[in-house]
């Protein structure tokens, strides 16, 4: 198949990209590398994609109507992965409006080129779990309310699901919205607590443990996030939103310690009230990404951060 991935060089859209080019499909990835985090790295993680048969590479951004226009008319992607986003709960309390333009316009320029383009068989987008703000049912389901948003981030999240479901109703076009917990892995976000810690630990600096420690986390490994992607888009639902997580929730101060026992080295830990936005815990309840995609994660977190790890020491080139 022909697939627009945007996102591309993040994270979650390399390693998407990876696994459809790995099976033959032709792969379209957009991105604007913006400096959210380290452009190296998103260079780095394109330069790898570049390498392979069947991906094209697009600069460019989603907000950015005519360009997006463009796009879709001259590659006629037939399904559409929108995984671009402006992300992290705490740079959206001081920098609204990149929000505003990336995850409202920039997903409302992707619902009309899927809408106006013949051809797209389906839209997988990236929600996130902090739809669920300050819920304290737990675990936390896709029947659950999400009416209650603590940030500006999952508020623009749960306004991407219900612009979803509106075009999903109005138009017909297939939407399937995740919902994802707490990701990590290899080629990992520098501004997540995994990555932060290690480079912390390593550098002999403290790190900052918010809540004074008193915190839970899905911790979901990367290869369980593409596995679930995937399944959405050979699953193509009418219109759908699933949790993607791995359905056990993790106590920060156990998942610094899996990083420090690893690393060999003990770590200083300056204790820190809860962050503007933050939730106290994340547990996601699959039941419905079971019935509803075959979903099924299977890396326990002792496993993930260790390839991690393993893929950081390569990466930065740090002595064992």
């Amino acid at each position: 198949m022909r697939i627009l991935v945007t996102g591309a060089a993040g994270f979650i859209g390399y390693h998407l990209c990876e696994s459809l080019l790995k099976d033959g499909h032709q792969v379209v990835g957009l991105d604007n590398i913006n400096d959210y985090y380290s452009v190296s790295l998103k260079e780095a993680r394109l330069a790898r994609l570049k390498e392979r048969k069947g991906f094209s590479f697009i600069k460019g951004d989603l907000a950015d109507r005519p360009a997006m226009e463009d796009l879709f008319l001259r590659h006629k992607p037939q399904q559409v992965v929108n995984l671009a986003a402006q992300a992290g709960v705490r740079y959206s309390v001081t920098h609204p409006h990149v929000y505003m333009d990336s995850n409202m316009v920039g997903f409302l320029n992707i619902l009309e080129c899927c809408r106006h383009t013949p051809g797209v068989q389906g839209l997988i987008y990236a929600s996130s779990s902090s739809v669920y703000g300050g819920n304290t049912k737990i675990p936390f389901s896709v029947e659950d309310a999400v009416d209650k948003p603590i940030s500006l981030y999952a508020a623009t999240k749960k306004a991407n699901e219900l612009m979803a479901h509106c075009y999903s109703h109005l138009y017909g076009m297939h939407t399937t919205g995740l919902r994802f917990f707490t990701v990590y892995g290899p080629w990992g976000r520098p501004d997540m607590a995994l990555f932060l810690f290690t480079k912390a630990i390593l550098a002999g600096e403290a790190i900052r443990v918010f809540n004074h420690g008193d915190m839970k986390r899905d911790f979901t490994f990367i290869d369980d996030i593409v596995a679930g992607i995937r399944a959405s888009m050979e699953r193509n639902h009418k219109c759908e939103v699933f949790n993607l997580g791995n359905h056990k929730s993790e106590k920060l101060t156990d998942f610094i310690e899996l990083i420090e026992g690893y690393l060999g080295r003990k770590a200083e830990r300056i204790l820190e009230p809860m962050q503007p936005g933050d939730v106290p815990a994340s547990f996601a309840d699959i039941e419905h990404s079971r019935q509803g995609l075959g979903y099924e994660p299977t890396t326990d977190i002792d496993v993930g951060i260790r390839r991690f790890l393993d893929w950081y020491l390569d990466y930065y080139q740090v002595a064992r």
